[in-house]
């Protein structure tokens, strides 16, 4: 090898221990790595951000938005609503929550769809009955899994299908094709369902039979929250335990007002009725959740007069200082909505049960407000005298309910427009992300916010590398060291070898950066050896979306640990066969599917 092709080599082995190390982001040390390259002359500049410009990359951060357009109407909550139901029996629920997580997994970004299912999943398996710890790990790998069988179900594939045309642009168009919006389902569609048979036959038996969650505090601050059903609401005419009202965790329906009639001790079979007043009594996460329930808005006059505006607000918790001018005042004697163009839904005070609609609580100093205001108002109002302390939550006030079909049809054009003209993916990602704004399914703001920009600069970055692997012919000779001893076999112990280093390097990098650096190395061990590299591809998407041993090995599996209260251990014993077991359905049908 030249001095180049070691330089490389270096600064690979580099980038790698960075990121085991885990000390800075993944993004700086790509960055680091490619500025290294250019320094050194290995890459020329415009080779260094020609991945930048990818139209996966672009593609990626425009998923991104049609995911956020069907979080912020609700859409994905419509899809899978009635799907999840009162399962009877554990395996029961897991089908009933893997089936639409793998569905949605396979159109959407897999982060947002597993973000949207975990507020809820312990709440609504605490309602049945059901040990949550075995539902939140089998939540994230249905996500991947799903994620496998389209071309736009996860970044990864979009980088591979990149790679694709970008080698058959550079006169390798006799070796490989780019792939279809569901080529990757003649393998990804029975990978996932052999994966959904192992996690319902064996989760009972190898997920942790403790439900190890954190707990709720046996002294949490407690809000009283009054609700009111909206008219021509769906939950018109259910019952509490229908409308999923009961058994809601850390909160707990406490009274019902309608008209002159007062009802304290309310049955489950209570049926609710249009402009029906309920008071709500729970822990802060509880009431955020309540908010995100299609059919009740917050009981106060003053969100009336902000109706229109709610899905573009975010929820605060303020408390009130000694010197705020609103002490000793009623909530509507301080004009709060008028003074801050925000509203109070509900109010905490050190333990005690404030009764009495939110307009009429004289608040004092230390009360914990529940607020709905506008984007930036914890930041505005962080030195204000009037609060000692001021925190924005993370969530919308309300889904925009009335959008959620148009979201969805949204979806469902991209996903034909993509099966039609495969070759348009951007295009097609584009106009859906733009229709998301334009037709208000979410704001122009929210877009910008919501992209994950690391996930974009690690995927360009990483373009750029793999050219320096192939300009200094380091990719032939990482080929020849790491996959040689599979020469001896046939296309399947080939296609192991890819595999596994693939899963390998997911486990210590991002699943992109981990195709887009194992490709050129698959790419000149296949046609060096005469083989067709579709095969190949489709075992480095899949094999970069089944990591399953290890929390690092996947973004949604990092979030699904804690609320789990998992442990490596329980990764490696739970999601190592799974690993394994796809690696198995990959190798055998690859060759038959893809030829070979």
């Amino acid at each position: 090898m030249t001095w180049q092709a070691h330089y490389t080599a270096g600064i690979l082995v580099l980038l790698i221990a960075a990121l085991v190390w885990r000390r800075i982001g993944a993004d700086v040390a790509f960055l680091c790595a490619l500025a290294a390259l250019l320094l050194a002359g290995v890459l020329e500049p415009v080779e260094a951000v020609r991945g930048f410009a990818n139209p996966a990359v672009i593609t990626v951060g425009l998923l991104y938005v049609v995911a956020l357009g069907l979080r912020e109407t609700g859409g994905m909550t419509t899809i899978t609503r009635r799907l999840l139901g009162r399962p009877k029996s554990l395996r029961m629920a897991q089908l009933r929550l893997l089936t639409p997580v793998a569905a949605l997994s396979a159109f959407v970004n897999n982060t947002p769809v597993v973000a949207m299912f975990l507020p809820v999943l312990s709440g609504w398996a605490q309602r049945n009955n059901l040990n949550a710890s075995r539902l939140f790990m089998p939540l994230s790998f249905a996500a991947m899994l799903g994620g496998a069988c389209t071309l736009i179900g996860t970044s990864t594939n979009l980088v591979v299908n990149e790679l694709l045309i970008e080698h058959a642009n550079n006169g390798a168009a006799g070796l490989m094709q780019p792939m279809g919006m569901f080529t990757l389902a003649k393998v990804g569609l029975p990978a996932l369902l052999i994966g959904l048979a192992y996690m319902i036959l064996t989760g009972r038996r190898l997920l942790p039979a403790d439900a190890r969650q954190t707990p709720v505090s046996e002294d949490p601050r407690r809000y009283t929250v009054w609700m009111r059903v909206e008219p021509g609401s769906r939950i018109i005419g259910r019952t509490i335990e229908q409308a999923g009202l009961r058994q809601l965790r850390g909160l707990f329906l406490s009274e019902i007002e309608r008209k002159d009639e007062r009802l304290v001790a309310v049955s489950p079979e209570h049926v609710l009725r249009a402009d029906d007043r309920l008071c709500f009594v729970g822990v802060v996460e509880s009431v955020v959740e309540l908010q995100q329930i299609q059919g009740l808005v917050p009981d106060t006059d003053q969100i009336e007069k902000l109706s229109s505006t709610r899905p573009d607000r975010r929820l605060i918790e303020a408390v009130v200082s000694e010197a705020s001018p609103l002490v000793r005042k009623s909530v509507r004697q301080g004009a709060f909505r008028t003074r801050y163009n925000a509203v109070i839904i509900a109010v905490h005070r050190a333990g005690e049960r404030i009764k009495g609609k939110i307009g009429d609580i004289v608040l004092r100093p230390g009360d914990t407000l529940l607020l709905e205001g506008p984007a930036g108002f914890a930041e505005q109002h962080r030195n204000s005298s009037a609060f000692y302390l001021v925190s924005e939550l993370n969530v919308p006030a309300s889904p925009r309910w009335g959008r959620a079909w148009v979201a969805i049809l949204i979806l469902a054009g991209l996903v034909a427009a993509i099966a039609l003209r495969p070759e348009q993916v951007m295009t097609a990602a584009l106009c859906a992300a733009m229709l998301m704004i334009v037709t208000r399914c979410c704001t122009g703001t929210q877009a910008r916010q919501v992209i994950d920009w690391q996930v974009l600069i690690v995927i360009g970055a990483a373009f750029g590398i793999a050219r320096a692997m192939e300009n200094t012919h380091l990719a032939s000779a990482i080929a020849d060291t790491v996959l040689g001893w599979t020469v001896s076999m046939d296309m399947r112990g080939m296609l192991a070898g890819v595999y596994l280093v693939t899963v390998l390097l997911t486990s210590v990098m991002t699943n992109n950066a981990a195709a887009a650096l194992i490709f050129p190395i698959a790419f000149r061990f296949a046609t060096d050896h005469g083989q067709p590299f579709l095969p190949f591809a489709v075992c480095i998407a899949i094999g970069a979306s089944a990591a399953f041993a290890t929390p690092v090995g996947y973004q949604t599996n990092m979030m699904v640990m804690g609320p789990g209260g998992y442990g490596w251990g329980d990764f490696l014993r739970f999601g190592g066969p799974l690993t394994v077991l796809v690696g198995i359905v990959c190798i055998l049908l690859a060759p038959l599917a893809y030829g070979g």
